[in-house]
């Protein structure tokens, strides 16, 4: 059930491959392809090639390029050296970039010249001493990415590296406060391809997946980068999410498999339906990094006649805690079952004792896919892992089959007058509605009863906000204390990398207005 083989070195599984696949398309963008020979002959150059800036075992390199096979190739290169991949996103601000950079205490950055003024004078301002190699020849002396990738090095040192050291420090993308930095091992991360993306997902040699997923974020970088490598798959890499792109793809080359979040799948559904458009030849979908709603799933599913299978994880979990199996027996509307090897528990946050079935309490988990801590954060470290368990702040049940239901956050539930309200079961309901587009329910400060729930709404093209219409829809799904008592629409709904939603944004800007 679990494919252990491939809980190995990446060194190793870049030579193995190359040897078993060879000339087999590995990855692709829309500007090159690289095959499985080429990979390990380019990422083994690349990763010498660090060495001439005295990068050693353990040194941080940050990637600040959007989805493309330099991304990968970069990525490979540094966990051939035993260095630590500090993926950031290339839509961040600068001062995002600065703050991860910094806490990382990265020695070298690949990255775009779209940055070069602000890398030059921030590096000059701090003092720092950090290479950078450029996808573009600034300098018009050849030591630009692709030159240095394919130019061959004499030096052979290039040895399996240890999967139990940190190879990862993922920046949560956080919905509030500064991002924490995730440290990862590839064992962990290779641990989720054994357990879940492989059995469970099913991610074979035969796959030629389409991935719109924004590979900085964990679910990506295992997924559709890891996952790809240890499998032997194809993958074609967007550049960023379209509905459209994913259409005329599909149209063009027999993908089978299609990652993403809620948010894209509701995009893709809603854009089908006003287009009439069908997405051929994939025969499955794979959805986490937020709360995939009941309805969406079944739509979706009797629109396109295709698999949506829905899972449930977090960064400081390499990803995955739990996930639907394909087949008829799944329950749909819930995040599905623990993956195999990994222990998940129900507790009451105010006593940790376990709940009963189908009691709504703190998921807790642990296992060999758990963080090894917060960077530079052990006081952050203490609160969240306890006694080997990753109390993960998400508010679930699980019901006697063992399928589990996330309803929420600790922190993001809505507190009304004494009484409990969960965000998600509100969008829920609101999302029946055949004039919501999308939506997003947060807490409003009240003078009498300290929160009211608030709903943010982007209207279906040809509809007109009807907030009478949308709470009396609410009403007949759910109680009138958990009705919306203010309704907004609004173009967009702020969400992270993994689809979370950024409700503080929301909030302020109710605040602000």
């Amino acid at each position: 059930m679990i494919n252990k083989e491939v809980i190995k070195p990446i060194n190793y599984l870049l030579e193995k491959q190359a040897s078993d696949l060879k000339n087999k398309l590995a990855f692709s963008d829309q500007n090159e392809d690289i095959t499985y020979k080429q990979l390990n002959f380019e990422t083994a150059n690349l990763a010498k090639y660090f060495k001439e800036f005295n990068i050693n075992t353990g040194d941080s390199i940050a990637i600040i390029l959007p989805n493309s096979v330099d991304w990968i190739v970069s990525c490979f290169s540094i966990l051939r050296l035993g260095c630590v991949v500090v993926p950031i996103s290339f839509d961040s601000t600068f001062s995002e970039i600065e703050y991860k950079i910094l806490d990382a205490s990265c020695k070298l950055i690949i990255t775009s010249a779209k940055f070069k003024k602000q890398l030059d004078a921030f590096i000059a301002k701090q003092s720092l001493s950090i290479e950078i190699i450029y996808t573009e020849d600034i300098e018009n002396d050849g030591n630009h990415l692709k030159a240095i990738r394919t130019k061959q090095k004499n030096d052979n040192s290039i040895h399996d590296e240890n999967i139990d050291l940190p190879g990862y420090i993922l920046y949560t993308s956080g919905t509030t406060g500064q991002p924490k930095g995730v440290v990862l091992t590839s064992r962990s991360m290779l641990w989720i391809v054994a357990s879940c993306c492989m059995p469970i997902i099913g991610l074979n040699k035969k796959d030629l997946v389409l991935s719109p997923l924004p590979l900085f974020h964990s679910y990506a970088l295992n997924l559709c980068v890891l996952g790809i490598l240890a499998s032997g798959a194809t993958e074609y890499l967007l550049e960023r999410f379209s509905p459209r792109m994913i259409f005329q793809q599909s149209e063009k080359h027999p993908y089978t498999l299609l990652p993403g979040v809620p948010t894209m799948f509701h995009y893709l559904l809603a854009t089908a339906k006003k287009e009439k458009l069908k997405i051929n030849n994939i025969n499955r979908c794979v959805s986490a990094g937020a709360i995939m709603p009941l309805q969406l799933n079944k739509e979706f599913e009797d629109f396109f006649k295709i698999e949506l299978l829905d899972g449930y994880g977090i960064t400081e979990t390499s990803t995955f805690v739990t996930m639907n199996w394909p087949g008829k027996n799944r329950i749909m509307g819930s995040c599905g079952l623990a993956l195999p090897g990994l222990g998940v528990r129900i507790i009451n946050p105010e006593n940790n004792k376990d709940a009963s079935i189908n009691q709504e309490g703190e998921l807790i988990c642990r296992g060999p896919n758990v963080m090894q801590g917060y960077h530079n954060k052990p006081e952050e470290t203490k609160k969240v892992l306890k006694d080997g368990w990753y109390y993960t702040g998400d508010l679930a049940k699980q019901d006697e089959n063992g399928y589990l239901t996330i309803t929420g956050r600790l922190k993001e539930i809505i507190i009304r007058g004494g009484q409990n309200i969960s965000p998600t079961e509100v969008e829920e309901a609101i999302l029946k509605n055949e004039k919501v587009l999308d939506c997003a329910v947060v807490g409003l400060p009240h003078d009498q009863l300290g929160e009211i729930p608030g709903a943010f709404v982007i209207l279906k093209e040809g509809y007109k906000l009807d907030v009478k219409n949308i709470i009396d829809e609410c009403k007949k799904i759910i109680s009138d204390y958990k009705v919306p008592e203010k309704i907004i629409e609004t173009g967009t709904i702020p969400r992270t990398g993994s689809g979370k939603t950024m409700r503080y944004k929301l909030i302020q800007s109710y605040k602000d207005n």
